[in-house]
């Protein structure tokens, strides 16, 4: 028995194969291009086995809630040729198999919780901060929806007194995805994130958004746990400036976990999401 999961993202698709004990037998990486083109490389890769369910997170916005007429779009997204697209139509045009639809940040805080960093906590918030930034969240056990999933890196911060940029969000400009993302460090200080590791500065700034972020979902969530993974938190001198900048933020208002403990990297490294879809497909099949 094969359960296969597709970690959707805008710059590349991973597909993985796996037995019924959740061992990974086979998996691609597929670039992302037009929808028809990505999903027929994706059809090449799955028609070779004989799977019970596929388990999916995607990059987004997406629509989640199954009363709606469009659940399973990708639904406003910037990236050219996939916005609306009916990503779960076109998979069950293909493969007569229950599919789980959730965001790709969902199924990472999903795998996190189940086999990672999370995994002796009743909850956790997973935060990538790379080319977007986004969040999902795990509670008692059950991934956090609503009328539609959460987009935490949409949320609007304050700016930093030294910091002079305003923002590089199409919709908001000045959110968390707008200052703190990979694409805002390179505009500000026309570099890339891993040119500037020495800048002491850079860190400081960087770590004053995403500290913001963290004592908001604190506020809201209070997790047991907040994983941070993405290609700009693999600077790992951000997560002390993060711990500092959020107990300062904080000012001791509530009670919190040891941050040491509690604000850390992914325990499946570049393997969250997958590892996610990979249990929410197992789930669906056992339903």
């Amino acid at each position: 028995m094969y359960y296969g999961a597709i970690e959707a993202g805008g710059t590349k698709f991973v597909c993985a194969v796996s037995n019924d004990h959740l061992e990974i037998v086979d998996r691609v990486s597929i670039p992302t291009t037009s929808p028809l083109e990505t999903l027929n490389q994706v059809f090449d890769f799955f028609d070779q086995y004989s799977f019970v369910s596929i388990g999916v997170g995607s990059f987004g916005p997406i629509d989640v809630n199954k009363d709606s007429d469009t659940y399973g779009y990708i639904t406003s997204t910037p990236k050219p040729g996939w916005g609306y697209f009916d990503f779960i139509g076109t998979m069950k045009e293909q493969y007569d198999v229950p599919i789980t639809w959730t965001t790709d940040v969902n199924a990472a805080a999903y795998g996190e919780f189940s086999q990672g960093s999370a995994q002796e906590d009743g909850s956790c918030v997973y935060l990538t901060v790379g080319t977007g930034v986004g969040g999902g969240a795990v509670v008692n056990g059950e991934i956090l929806e609503g009328f539609g999933h959460p987009e935490m890196g949409h949320i609007l911060v304050r700016t930093h007194p030294q910091d002079q940029y305003e923002g590089a969000c199409p919709y908001h400009q000045n959110c968390l995805e707008g200052m703190a993302s990979g694409p805002a460090i390179e505009k500000r200080y026309n570099k890339k994130a891993q040119d500037l590791a020495s800048d002491q500065k850079v860190w400081e700034i960087e770590a004053y958004y995403i500290a913001q972020a963290l004592v908001n979902y604190t506020l809201i969530l209070r997790p047991e746990k907040f994983i941070l993974g993405g290609g700009v938190m693999k600077q790992e001198q951000l997560f002390p400036l993060i711990r500092k900048e959020f107990a300062s933020l904080l000012n001791n208002y509530v009670d919190t976990p040891d941050l040491e403990k509690s604000i850390v990297e992914p325990g499946l490294v570049d393997n969250a999401a997958i590892t996610g879809c990979l249990l929410l497909a197992a789930e669906s099949a056992n339903r």
